[in-house]
């Protein structure tokens, strides 16, 4: 078996904001960024997928929006509903209009299917994607015994609360030295600016400047992880 160690990096929430779309480019232009998961329903997503055609070594899939939620005052509240996720019905037909909607914008179809929040591990949102991306013959995040899902890069804890060490730069070198051989898929969230009413804001920034850093390349360089898009599992 080989050894060899792939690494997708896929930064979630493209077409959310002016500020998180920068922040994606910037990570593929002069970062580890190798794909990026778009949000069909916002005002910037235009631009997200116009740059994301012009890119085709970027891969680009889908990120089911259903809703956002944050903690507070000790419990989980949202902060918007796209649809109840408990009525199949409905989620049914809000997931095939962001299809719809992602292969206009895209004029392909998705590279990989995840999800805001990982709406898609619950039923019945997790049934009607895997039903899906099974029809189109792309990946689910967390779903593919191909691709391992590696969220340790993140800046907070389970419960909203700040964690700073989650994403320094010897925070992301520690976890690409752990990754195992095959293809990983590592989750990020960078942007260029706060520019998002949501629960994960600085720490967008803090994201971009590790996966820009020198020194993470370096480290990816000498432990020989090969950086790819999804297309390279696929094919």
């Amino acid at each position: 078996m080989s050894e060899a160690r792939y690494l997708i990096v896929n930064g979630d929430d493209f077409g959310q904001s002016a500020g998180v779309n920068q922040g994606i480019i910037v990570a593929h232009e002069r970062g580890i960024l190798t794909s990026a998961s778009l949000m069909v329903r916002w005002p910037q997503s235009s631009n997200a997928a116009e740059y994301g055609r012009s890119h085709p070594e970027l891969s680009v899939g889908l990120h089911v929006d259903l809703g956002e939620f944050a903690f507070r005052d000790g419990r989980w509240v949202p902060q918007y509903y796209v649809v109840d996720q408990g009525d199949a019905t409905a989620v049914q037909r809000e997931i095939a209009g962001q299809l719809a909607e992602f292969r206009r914008l895209m004029r392909m179809d998705p590279t990989h299917i995840d999800s805001h929040q990982h709406a898609h591990r619950s039923e019945p949102a997790r049934s009607i994607v895997a039903n899906i991306a099974r029809t189109v013959g792309v990946p689910v995040r967390d779903s593919d015994p191909r691709i391992r899902y590696c969220g340790q890069f993140y800046g907070q804890s389970s419960e909203g609360t700040p964690w700073p060490t989650g994403i320094t730069v010897d925070a992301l070198i520690e976890i690409l030295g752990e990754l195992e051989p095959g293809f990983t898929e590592l989750g990020c969230h960078p942007a260029i600016e706060a520019d998002l009413d949501t629960m994960y804001r600085e720490e967008r920034m803090r994201e971009l400047t590790a996966l820009c850093s020198p020194r993470v390349r370096a480290a990816i360089d000498e432990m020989g992880i090969v950086l790819c898009p999804f297309g390279t599992v696929i094919c």
